[in-house]
């Protein structure tokens, strides 16, 4: 009965060193589960200044970053030049392409919501215009955009696209 306990304890103390220290997510059993629109007021102050643009044929539009490792790395490529990404429709929730190089991987299981921009594997880049769970490295969410129908109309609905990103602001070109 004691050795019971004692390895009980062991998985209890693992449990908690792993996933108890992360106060700014949701933990449902073993996987921290993050949604579109579950950034606390700091992180949101956090993205403030992390804003890049993201252009379809000729039309634009920012998106908000969140903060991690990816995110600076993705700035970093863009402080080099605009970096344009030939994109596909897959499984009628989002549009993936192949950056052409790496980033770093910050993967979380998580929900995503239309207008997420989602980094997969280290080497794709996602804009889901429905919701889909899975491990995921969260790189921002498109502003001001809530549904499918909003998030289609600015992918130019449905087939293949170019997207460019940028760093510069729309608000930089007025």
């Amino acid at each position: 009965m004691k050795r019971l306990f004692l390895i009980l304890l062991y998985f209890v103390m693992i449990y908690v060193a792993a996933y108890g220290s992360n106060e700014n997510t949701i933990v449902f059993g073993q996987h921290e589960q993050v949604t579109g629109e579950d950034y606390n007021e700091k992180e949101k102050i956090n993205m403030e200044n992390n804003i890049i643009k993201l252009t379809i044929n000729g039309r634009s539009f920012t998106v908000t970053l969140v903060k991690n490792s990816s995110t600076d790395a993705l700035k970093e490529k863009l402080t080099k030049g605009n970096i344009s990404i030939r994109m596909n429709d897959y499984g009628n929730m989002e549009k993936v392409g192949l950056l052409g190089f790496s980033l770093p991987r910050n993967d979380r299981h998580t929900t995503t919501s239309p207008g997420d921009l989602i980094l997969y594997q280290g080497n794709s880049l996602v804009i889901y215009y429905d919701t889909n769970t899975w491990k995921f490295t969260r790189l921002g969410h498109v502003d001001g955009v809530s549904t499918r129908e909003k998030m289609l109309e600015l992918l130019g609905g449905m087939g293949e696209i170019t997207l460019t990103l940028s760093l510069n602001k729309i608000q930089d070109e007025k």
